[in-house]
């Protein structure tokens, strides 16, 4: 019995690392409707491999995600204090041109 369960974790083994050097794809989609009138329709899309092969083919979402990046996270609050900073100047010229159109 102990060389059959060695055998089965090897093949498991081969199988996992075989998984995420080349990847899976699962995709579906679950409908629901009511006399042909769809009312919701959810797509699931799950892909199963290591960070290598992800960002081989593209996906490399995580590292500008700023709730699971640090890096990207510094980079959202930059980017929100300067669109923060444009918005209060703007606010300002226009509160400025009011008050000078107000006066006439």
């Amino acid at each position: 019995m102990a060389i059959e369960q060695s055998t089965q974790s090897n093949s498991i083994v081969d199988v996992l690392e075989t998984v995420l050097d080349k990847g899976v794809v699962i995709a579906g989609d679950i409908r629901v409707g009511i006399a042909d009138v769809e009312l919701l329709t959810i797509k699931i899309r799950l892909i199963v491999a290591s960070v290598d092969k992800a960002k081989e083919i593209g996906m490399d979402w995580w590292e500008t995600d700023p709730f699971l990046s640090s890096k990207a996270a510094e980079q959202n609050t930059k980017e929100l204090e300067k669109e923060n900073e444009q918005l209060s100047k703007r606010l300002e010229q226009l509160e400025k041109n009011m008050s000078q159109n107000s006066r006439y």
